[in-house]
């Protein structure tokens, strides 16, 4: 798919198939919304969280940005849009589970360790600079330990990242609230894309480990 007309072209096909023969399914979801899990994944084409959890509208909230990052909880001014979406699935839809999904070959965990855009103007890769800036004490971390460079590095930042959200969720009070009363479960996954094998992240060791 590369333009427009062709993305119509699979409604068109969405349409008359799966609505069609889902349309109780669709009549119900008019009515509202219930999902009992919000994913928090990377807006990356490749990782769409829909399609490797098999999972049918109206199942998961989920919310996509550059990395999968979560910021901490703040008050000051601008646009808050993740801490927006993750208010409302917590404390309106009541999810009881929030997974945030990291994945291989990120760009945004590639240009933390690389700093590509370092210092540059926001437009130009200066938003970009500024987003990822929350990876930075992770980032010190993982340069300390592999490098800049190569699979090590690139591997030990993208499953940093789902940590540094996992952390940062936990800045919330209403994510704090509802976790020790065991109404809500967090959870870290990590996506290989090249093999396609989902890793799930033990929360007493932080290690990863295929699903």
């Amino acid at each position: 798919m590369s333009d427009f007309q062709n993305m119509i072209e699979g409604y068109r096909r969405f349409k008359a198939g799966e609505w069609s023969r889902e349309r109780a399914r669709w009549a119900e979801l008019a009515e509202g919304q219930s999902p009992k899990v919000l994913v928090i994944a990377c807006s990356d084409s490749r990782v769409d969280p829909t399609r490797i959890f098999d999972t049918s509208p109206g199942e998961m909230f989920v919310v996509r940005n550059v990395a999968n990052l979560v910021p901490p909880m703040e008050t000051g001014g601008g646009h808050h849009g993740v801490s927006a979406a993750l208010e409302f699935a917590v404390t309106q839809l009541e999810v009881s589970e929030i997974v945030v999904m990291g994945h291989g070959a990120c760009g945004g965990c590639s240009a933390s360790l690389s700093q590509k855009f370092k210092d540059m103007r926001p437009g130009e890769g200066g938003f970009i600079a500024d987003w990822i800036d929350m990876l930075r004490p992770a980032r010190d971390a993982v340069v300390a330990v592999h490098g800049t460079d190569g699979p090590a590095a690139h591997r030990a930042m993208e499953e940093a990242a789902v940590k540094v959200s996992l952390d940062n969720l936990r800045t919330f009070p209403c994510i704090v609230e509802r976790e020790r009363e065991g109404r809500l479960r967090l959870h870290g996954a990590y996506f290989a894309i090249a093999d396609g094998v989902l890793h799930v992240m033990d929360p007493g060791s932080g290690e990863f480990h295929p699903a």
